[in-house]
């Protein structure tokens, strides 16, 4: 299964590499700024220790040096649905997953390389360090998996196998899906529909999430609604091979901009066309803001 980490990991190596590497360190100046890159990225990679070498790696399980055994990996995404939380980071057996913290409604842009097995999953407050949410959960080799914070005054962490692997990518089309993060007592009905055929027509309690349905590209319309003070619609365009997750957001009845009841989506990424391959070829940038 080809991965978009090495498409993405190696892409940017590569160019980096060649970059120096044609230069042949003609002078004291070149050594002395190649060693500064090297140190930037070293900071910057440090806080993501679990997933430095899996990401490249990801499709066909990393080598260890020491034995040639390969090594089983992961793929995970994470979010900060949570309206009261502005500042999360999430740890992965003690070790961060991320480098920066993310604010509500923010998530890592991407899936990231994870070792594989059984691994505590821990949310906590990035100003006070303090824990808030943490749970268990059994990752498997080759699986791409979501991870969302989600709560108003109690919070939990979601976490759902995506299923990748089960997804055409050389059928012509999208795929979609949501997640419920409104933190309300009610079921409301939500739909997602095409031409005015839907898609998706459930009564989705809190966290709920659904399945990724097939859909022809274009225009997709998703709704919510408990008819009291749930209830939000927006039209999105889809197009072909690329995976979509709708998110339900906000606080019921709040009037702020940014927490008030809401629908908005990000691109999970984009599926291998290749009949013999599954899983992604690519996907957007990291730390980027939902749409």
């Amino acid at each position: 299964m080809h991965s978009f980490y090495s498409s993405l990991m190696w892409h940017h190596w590569h160019h980096f590499a060649n970059t120096i590497l044609t230069q042949r360190f003609f002078n004291t100046n070149i050594r002395r700024n190649f060693m500064k890159k090297l140190m930037l990225i070293r900071r910057s990679w440090l806080a993501v220790c679990t997933v430095l070498f899996s990401a490249v790696f990801f499709s066909s399980c990393m080598k260890s040096n020491d034995n040639n055994q390969e090594t089983p990996v992961a793929g995970i995404i994470a979010f900060n649905l949570a309206p009261q939380q502005s500042a999360v980071g999430f740890q992965l057996s003690g070790n961060n997953l991320t480098n920066t913290a993310l604010s509500y409604t923010n998530y890592t842009g991407g899936y990231l390389g994870i070792y594989t097995g059984a691994r505590s999953v821990t949310a906590f407050d990035a100003n006070t360090n303090s824990i808030i949410a943490s749970t268990d959960y059994t990752f498997e080799k080759d699986k791409y998996y979501s991870l969302f914070l989600v709560g108003d005054t109690t919070f939990q962490n979601v976490i759902v196998n995506d299923k990748i692997d089960s997804l055409s990518g050389n059928n012509g089309k999208a795929y979609i899906r949501y997640i419920n993060a409104i933190a309300d007592a009610s079921t409301p009905a939500v739909n997602i529909s095409e031409e005015g055929n839907s898609l998706i027509s459930d009564n989705a309690a809190f966290k709920s999430v659904s399945e990724f349905v097939a859909a022809t590209p274009g225009a997709v319309t998703i709704s919510i609604n408990n008819n009291d003070n749930v209830q939000a619609q927006r039209t999105i365009t889809l197009e072909a091979r690329k995976v979509y997750t709708a998110l339900l957001l906000g606080v019921p009845g709040s009037t702020d901009s940014l927490k008030s009841v809401q629908i908005r989506y990000i691109e999970n990424g984009t599926l291998s066309s290749d009949t013999t391959d599954q899983g992604f070829s690519s996907v957007n940038p990291s730390s980027v803001k939902i749409n």
